[in-house]
């Protein structure tokens, strides 16, 4: 019986060898599907964090660029206030000095005021001397036109009526319907038969009549009424001076005074004017009104009310067109909100050479 011959690879060793690399190649798919898997988990990682970043860069760039337009506008606000500074400390020295010169001018004020207290104290200790003096009644007058008040007041202390040529000035604005805003807006809508009776009004036409009444025989004289303009009491009598021994001129002036109605604003800048109309110039000027002017030359463009400090401002320009060397003696009706009327006439009366009176309400 012939011998079996040996094989040295047999099947089940070729099953084995065959299951062993396949499970090589198994094992080395699966490692590298793993890995795979691996890479493709860590490039989405690194694309997510690089759109992050570039979403971090591209807010950072839109900050960036908004930074620099802070920048530009506030190196453009730099500019724009070193170029103030110097206006702004020009203004601050400006204020100072308007300041220094305000101060200098209330203490001027105050002065005039306590010189004006002062005044006004020794007239009441004059008031009183007279009002104790003898009933009796003197020689008969000279007057060219009697005057009758009413009691025992019948005189204006410390104001006299002499000179050559004596102007009057008669303020017959709105204000002196009444010594207060609200009653002169009351009595400006009434008839003009009550304005004429309005209380302040009746005694401005009898200081005039009573001032009037006591001109000099050998004077010159003329009456002029002013409120935004100025005309003379006597018609066709304008730059034309009147004789002191007239009786007549003054009666149709005083008649031409109770006609008038007092109405629009004060113009004292063209009750002035009218001075340098009289040949020759005046020697003494009286004026009766109530309060600083309200207006110059002419009425505003386009303000209608004005303040006491603007008032005061017409009145010093007013008072520069007022003749040098002419004695100006100031009767004053007060009106309610003007302070600085006593004081400005005062100091301007005793300037001129002439008086400042403000008379009692019971005169004459």
């Amino acid at each position: 019986m012939a011998r079996r011959k040996t094989e040295v690879f047999s099947m089940s060793f070729l099953d084995c060898i065959t299951c062993a690399f396949g499970s090589v190649v198994l094992v080395y798919t699966l490692i590298n599907a793993q890995g795979g898997l691996r890479r493709i988990t860590e490039e989405r990682t690194s694309d997510a964090e690089v759109s992050q970043l570039e979403e971090q860069v591209l807010e950072g760039d839109q900050q960036l660029v908004q930074l620099r337009n802070s920048l530009q506008k506030t190196d453009a606000e730099i500019v724009r206030t070193e170029g103030l500074a110097p206006r702004v400390l020009a203004q601050i020295e400006h204020t100072k000095l308007q300041l220094a010169d305000s101060d200098k001018e209330t203490l001027a004020k105050h002065d005039d005021i306590e010189r004006l207290k002062a005044d006004l104290k020794s007239l009441e200790e004059g008031q009183r001397r007279l009002e104790g003096g003898a009933r009796s009644p003197g020689p008969r007058g000279t007057n060219i036109r009697g005057f009758e008040g009413e009691g025992n007041r019948h005189y204006l202390t410390g104001l006299k009526v002499r000179g050559e040529r004596i102007l009057f000035l008669v303020d017959t604005s709105a204000s002196m319907l009444d010594e207060t805003l609200v009653n002169v807006l009351r009595l400006r809508n009434m008839s003009d038969a009550h304005k004429r009776t309005a209380d302040k009004w009746r005694r401005t036409v009898a200081i005039t009549e009573w001032l009037t009444a006591h001109i000099p025989e050998t004077s010159k004289f003329q009456v002029y009424a002013f409120n935004t303009h100025t005309w003379p009491l006597k018609k066709d009598s304008a730059g034309k001076w009147l004789d002191g021994n007239d009786a007549d001129a003054l009666d149709a002036a005083i008649k031409g005074l109770h006609e008038l109605v007092p109405n629009d604003g004060t113009s004292l800048e063209n009750a002035f004017a009218a001075i340098s109309a009289l040949t020759p110039a005046p020697d003494r000027v009286i004026l009766i009104t109530d309060g600083l002017p309200t207006q110059g030359s002419s009425a505003p463009m386009i303000r209608k009310t004005i303040d006491g400090d603007g008032r005061y401002k017409l009145f010093e320009k007013a008072m520069a067109k007022y003749p040098r060397n002419v004695p100006l003696s100031v009767v004053l009706l007060p009106f309610e909100g003007d302070p600085q009327a006593a004081s400005a006439f005062w100091v301007a009366s005793r300037r001129s050479g002439g008086e400042f009176m403000m008379p009692a309400k019971d005169w004459p």
